[in-house]
């Protein structure tokens, strides 16, 4: 029925957007989901052209960066995704992600992420750890990158300053570009205060 699978696709995503209502947010996750997946590169791969031409405007598509599980995000491959899939990219970060490998444990800092891309984002999703507590630093710090971000970025809306304020304001975060340094050890001193207030509830 279909010239391609891209064209399959998108009319199916369409079909079943529109049937929905349309709703604010959609999220379409492609078969080339990342850099090294395409053929030959993001912008001359005609898969993503096509998925750029068809999809309707307000369905948001998901991207992990240049692999799977992206150790660096930048302004440039965000520019050049945005410009094949004509509209900004939903980034569904795998950083933490230790499905693939449940013996490894993530607790680093949110980290290798260029200062100011939230521009150039429809949206961020955090893959985070398959063990629940173990999460606590990469959400910590991923709330004060996103933070430093809203600081940053000169067309913030009002309710997103008022959710920086309330964070600037919790976690006494100074002005500035963002440290992952300094995101670990604000995320460490709350994390640290966490365990001793269950480890004093009843039953513990």
């Amino acid at each position: 029925v279909f010239p391609s699978l891209a064209q399959a696709q998108a009319s199916v995503a369409n079909e079943v957007y529109q049937q929905l209502g349309q709703p604010s947010i959609f999220l379409f996750c492609p078969t080339e989901y990342c850099s090294s997946l395409c053929s030959p590169s993001p912008s001359k791969s005609c898969y993503l052209l096509t998925l750029g031409q068809e999809l309707l405007p307000g369905i948001g598509v998901i991207w992990t960066g240049p692999k799977v599980v992206s150790r660096e995000l930048s302004a440039a491959l965000l520019e050049e995704v945005e410009g094949v899939l004509q509209r900004c990219p939903v980034i569904w970060d795998n950083l933490y992600a230790n499905d693939y490998d449940c013996r490894r444990v993530f607790l680093g800092p949110y980290t290798g992420r260029a200062p100011g891309l939230m521009p150039r984002l429809q949206g961020l999703l955090l893959n985070p750890n398959c063990e629940l507590q173990a999460n606590f630093i990469p959400i910590h710090t991923l709330g004060s990158w996103f933070q430093s971000e809203l600081r940053s970025c000169g067309h913030a809306d009002h309710a997103g300053m008022e959710t920086a304020t309330a964070l600037e304001d919790s976690q006494g975060i100074q002005e500035g570009s963002y440290s992952p340094q300094e995101a670990l050890e604000l995320a460490l001193l709350d994390w640290v205060a966490e365990i001793n207030r269950q480890a004093l509830e009843p039953g513990r």
